[in-house]
C-alpha cells in the first residue's frame, strides 16, 4: 500500500509538527514506508492530495484538524471524478476543531489512531458539495465532509481563525466565548431556506447548519441524528428569538439536547438552497464550510452519496 500523510504543520499549535519523530515512528510502525507532504498556506492540502491521488497513492493521512481533512477530503474526490480511481482517506486529528473525528470517535493517542486506521477497511461515507459567493464576489464550489453552514457560525469561524488564542487554549473554551461575544455583535438575516422540493421556508435565522456529522463549533453537537451514510442532510434551522436566553441554550447544543427547542426547526434532505431576502448586502449570510470560513450566501448544498472512502 502506497501511503502519503498530508500534514498541517501549525496545526493545534504546533503540536504534531513538534513531535514529530515520535508520530513518524508510529507510521512506519502501522505503515511502512510513507510519504510525507507539508502545507505552507490555505488550499495546499487540497492541492497536495490531488498530486498524491492522482500519483497512485492508495492511502492518504490527513494530519491536522477540521481544516486540514476537509481539505485533504476535497482534493481526493477531485481526484476520484477525473480519474475514476479511489483513493482512501484517514485523519490523524490534531487541531482547534476536530469535530469530524469527534463524530468517528477516534481515539485522541497518536498512536492508538494510526493503529485503527492499519487494521481498518475503507468504508463509504457521504460527502458534500456547495456552491458559493466567494469574498470576491465570485461562484465558487467545494466539497465537505463534516458541516456546511450559515450565519453565526460564519462570523463566529473567522474570529476564532483570527484570535491569536487559537492553539493555546482548548478548543471548545475558544469556540465558546467567541460564539457568545460573535452573537452578541450579531444581527439576525433574513433568508429563505429550499429542502428538495419542497415548500420554501422563510426565517429570520441566527444560523441554518447543513449537516452530513454530528459536530461542529469545538465540541457542539448541532446535528444529533445525523449518519454519514444515510444519503441525506440534517437541516438544523436556529430562529431568531431573544439573545439573552438563546446565549443560554446554547449550552443545550454540546449534549444534543435542543432538538424540541422552540427557536429550533429541523429537516432531512439531499439538496438545500439558502438565498437572502430583501436586501442581498444585508442578508448575504457568512458561510461555514467545515471550520473555514470562505464567502457568503446564496448557496446550494448537495449530498454526494458513498462518495468517499474513508478509514476509521
Amino acid at each position: 500500500m502506497k501511503v502519503g500523510v498530508v500534514l498541517n504543520p501549525i496545526a493545534g499549535g504546533g503540536r504534531l509538527k513538534r513531535h514529530w519523530p515520535e508520530v513518524a515512528a508510529s507510521l512506519k510502525k502501522h505503515f511502512g514506508e510513507f510519504e510525507l507532504r507539508e502545507t505552507q498556506a490555505e488550499g495546499d492540502a487540497e492541492r497536495l492530495a490531488i498530486d498524491l491521488a492522482m500519483s497512485g497513492f492508495d492511502l492518504v493521512i490527513a494530519a491536522g484538524g477540521d481544516g486540514t481533512a476537509s481539505e485533504v477530503a476535497d482534493g481526493l474526490l477531485q481526484a476520484t471524478q477525473e480519474s475514476g480511481r479511489i483513493t482512501e482517506l484517514g485523519l490523524l486529528p490534531c487541531g482547534t476543531g476536530i469535530d469530524f473525528a469527534r463524530g468517528l470517535g477516534l481515539p485522541k493517542e497518536v498512536d492508538a489512531v494510526l493503529k485503527r486506521i492499519a487494521e481498518a477497511k475503507g468504508r463509504k461515507v457521504d460527502a458534500g458539495r456547495i456552491c458559493y459567493i466567494d469574498d470576491h464576489g465570485a461562484l465558487a464550489s467545494r466539497h465537505f465532509i463534516n458541516i456546511a453552514s450559515l450565519g453565526l457560525s460564519g462570523a463566529t469561524d473567522r474570529a476564532v481563525n483570527a484570535d491569536k488564542r487559537k492553539g493555546r487554549m482548548s478548543a471548545k473554551a475558544l469556540f465558546l466565548w467567541r460564539t457568545v461575544v460573535e452573537f452578541i455583535r450579531y444581527r439576525f438575516q433574513d433568508v429563505r431556506i429550499t429542502v428538495d422540493d419542497g415548500a420554501p421556508v422563510e426565517a429570520r435565522m441566527a444560523l441554518v447548519a447543513v449537516a452530513n456529522g454530528k459536530f461542529f463549533g469545538g465540541g457542539m453537537m448541532i446535528a444529533p441524528d445525523a449518519e454519514l451514510t444515510d444519503g441525506q442532510f440534517d437541516i438544523v434551522i436556529l430562529r431568531a428569538a431573544g439573545k439573552l436566553k438563546l446565549i443560554w441554550d446554547i449550552r443545550l447544543l454540546y449534549g444534543g439536547r435542543h432538538r424540541n427547542h422552540p427557536a429550533i426547526t429541523i429537516l432531512r434532505g439531499r439538496k438545500v438552497v439558502v438565498e437572502p431576502l430583501g436586501d442581498v448586502e444585508k442578508n448575504g449570510a457568512l458561510v461555514d464550510i467545515d471550520g473555514e470560513s470562505p464567502g457568503r450566501i446564496p448557496a446550494t448544498f448537495e449530498i454526494l452519496p458513498g462518495a468517499l472512502t474513508l478509514r476509521y
